[in-house]
C-alpha cells in the first residue's frame, strides 16, 4: 500500500464539509477489520481509509493547515499502512471501570509479546510490538499498543486458499483467549495483502 500524500488529503474546508458522511462511512469501514478477544482486547486493523481518517481528524482538532504540519502527521501515520505482506493494528485494552482497569494493566504486563495470528495449522505468527517506543514500564502495560504481523508468502497463499485464520492472546486474564476470524473480516484482513 503506497504511503499517503498531501494529494490525499481535504483542507481544513473541504474535510468540514465532508467529515459527516465521511466518519459514517469509516464507522462502517472498520467494524469489518475489527477482531475482539475476550471481552477487553480489541485489535482494530489499519488501511489506508482508516489512516487517512486519523490523520484527517488530528489536521481537524489541531487546526493544521501549513505544509510542514500536514507532512508531520503524514509522517507519523504512514507507518501504520500495511505494506503488502503485513497487518498493522492497534491494539487496545478496554475497562470502563478506572480501578478495574488499573489492576488488569498490571496483571497484563507483557500482553503485547503473547498476541498472535495463525493460519490454518501452520506455526503462529507473533507481532512486533511498538516499533514506535516502548509501551510498557516497571509496574503495568499501556492500554495501547501497535502492532505489526508479517506474513509469508505461504500463510498468504494458505489464507487466500481458505485455510482457517484465527487470532488470541496467550494470557489467563483474557478469556475466550482465541477467535476464528469470519466473514467480513477475515476478506478485509487478507485484501491488505499485495
Amino acid at each position: 500500500m503506497a504511503n499517503l500524500t498531501r494529494a490525499d488529503l481535504w483542507s481544513l474546508e473541504q474535510y468540514a464539509e465532508k467529515r459527516p458522511d465521511f466518519r459514517t462511512q469509516v464507522m462502517a469501514h472498520k467494524k469489518t477489520r475489527e477482531v475482539c478477544i475476550g471481552n477487553n482486547a480489541r485489535l482494530c486493523f489499519e488501511d489506508e481509509t482508516t489512516i487517512r481518517y486519523q490523520i484527517q481528524e488530528m489536521l481537524r482538532v489541531e487546526r493544521i493547515f501549513d505544509a510542514e504540519g500536514i507532512q508531520e502527521e503524514l509522517d507519523s501515520y504512514n507507518p501504520l499502512l500495511p505494506e503488502g505482506q503485513n497487518l498493522k493494528a492497534t491494539f487496545m485494552l478496554e475497562y470502563d471501570d478506572i480501578d478495574e482497569r488499573k489492576v488488569m494493566l498490571q496483571n497484563l504486563k507483557g500482553v503485547e509479546r503473547q498476541i498472535w495470528a495463525q493460519v490454518g495449522d501452520r506455526p503462529r505468527i507473533v507481532p512486533i510490538a511498538d516499533e514506535d517506543m516502548e509501551r510498557e514500564n516497571e509496574e503495568k502495560t499501556s492500554s495501547v499498543h501497535f502492532l505489526r504481523y508479517e506474513f509469508s508468502a505461504d500463510d498468504i497463499a494458505a489464507l487466500r486458499a481458505g485455510e482457517p485464520f484465527a487470532m488470541g492472546i496467550d494470557n489467563p486474564h483474557i478469556q475466550p483467549n482465541s477467535v476464528l476470524l469470519e466473514d467480513p473480516v477475515r476478506s478485509a484482513l487478507i485484501a491488505d495483502f499485495a
